[in-house]
């Protein structure tokens, strides 16, 4: 399979994300010059139509942001802008979505269109839809920032398309942050910090009511113009969402570097060599993926200490909890207590 982009991948148009942060900053006073300071672009770049950049590009036009913008409130109000967005069919796929369901599988369909640092993944149990989102590299000063703005996107695209706000609920992976009043200005007062992942949630319900101006036939149209636009690109996702999806889809076989670098059809060092470029390593990302597994089979179905251990084949229940430990810093027993408080 052709192999997803990587932190270097100059494909992001840069009049599309990073002109809406742009646009926030040039409203508050701060110089263009400031703000694109180390990534290789000048402001006649972005309004040429034509400049394309990569993550990492990206990632230092954010960090350049906080640092000038210097507000709390900044991300959530990058967040108010950015979906459905400007952003050619992608964007009128979104806003032509005829469900909830609809819009957040564009979501997840078209994400390295519409979000190409932090990947947005649907989850569903018997009575809720989970939206939890998992960072594509290793982006550890500007996490907050993304999760503040994406969560904030999703918020107000589905109360703008829906007509209604939705009683999402959101969990935190981080600590209460002091500007906690923007929180629920732009969000809800229900939140969860300290949880082991970011996710929003709301009962299924509310996955399937008609939204009142979509139009099925634009809708087609615009998807089948996405798909297109995606295989012109070669690939659908990043490298590191390829190989979330392949651990998750093998987590009960045994896995390791080699066999993994082989079903990817590279040697053990080039996959090495490939995720130390993205920020992070082998051992990194199955912990990763085993967490969420755990937390999925504990939290939304119920599993016992013996049943998950059995499920990720651990020979005993005490080797599962010491990596459940090492994966998430707590034993399994304080999980129910983190979860519903």
């Amino acid at each position: 399979m052709p192999l997803g982009y990587e932190c270097d991948t100059r494909f992001i148009a840069a009049h599309h994300q990073p002109a809406v942060l742009i646009d926030l900053a040039l409203s508050r006073g701060i110089g263009s010059h400031q703000l694109l300071r180390g990534t290789g672009l000048f402001y006649e770049d972005i309004t040429s139509g034509r400049a394309r950049i990569s993550p990492v590009q990206l990632l230092t036009l954010i960090s350049n942001a906080q640092r000038l913008l210097d507000a709390d409130d900044s991300s959530f109000l990058l967040g108010q802008r950015l979906l459905p967005g400007h952003y050619g069919e992608t964007s009128h796929a979104l806003n032509h979505a005829c469900t909830l369901l609809q819009a957040l599988e564009h979501l997840q369909q078209f994400r390295a269109l519409l979000s190409p640092l932090l990947t947005p993944r649907l989850l569903l149990d018997d009575k809720q839809a989970h939206l939890y989102w998992v960072e594509s590299w290793g982006t550890e000063e500007q996490q907050r920032f993304l999760v503040e703005a994406s969560l904030t996107a999703v918020v107000a695209m589905t109360r703008r398309l829906s007509g209604e706000r939705l009683p999402w609920r959101f969990y935190f992976s981080y600590s209460q942050p002091r500007h906690i009043e923007q929180y629920w200005v732009h969000l809800s007062e229900n939140l969860t910090f300290d949880s082991q992942w970011t996710m929003m949630s709301l009962p299924r319900k509310y996955l399937h009511t008609p939204w009142p101006n979509a139009s099925t036939t634009a809708g087609q149209v615009a998807q089948q113009a996405s798909h297109a636009q995606l295989a012109s690109l070669g690939w659908q996702c990043s490298f590191i969402d390829q190989l979330y999806d392949y651990l998750l889809a093998n987590i009960r076989a045994p896995l390791n570097l080699e066999r993994v670098a082989q079903a990817f059809g590279m040697s053990p060092a080039s996959l090495k060599r490939k995720l130390q470029k993205q920020g992070t390593h082998f051992q990194e990302q199955l912990d990763l993926v085993r967490k969420h597994v755990a937390l999925y089979l504990y939290q939304m179905k119920g599993y016992s200490n013996e049943e998950v251990a059995s499920y990720l084949c651990f020979n005993d229940t005490t080797n599962f909890r010491r990596s459940f430990k090492r994966w998430t810093g707590l034993v399994p027993s304080s999980l129910s207590q983190l979860f519903d408080r």
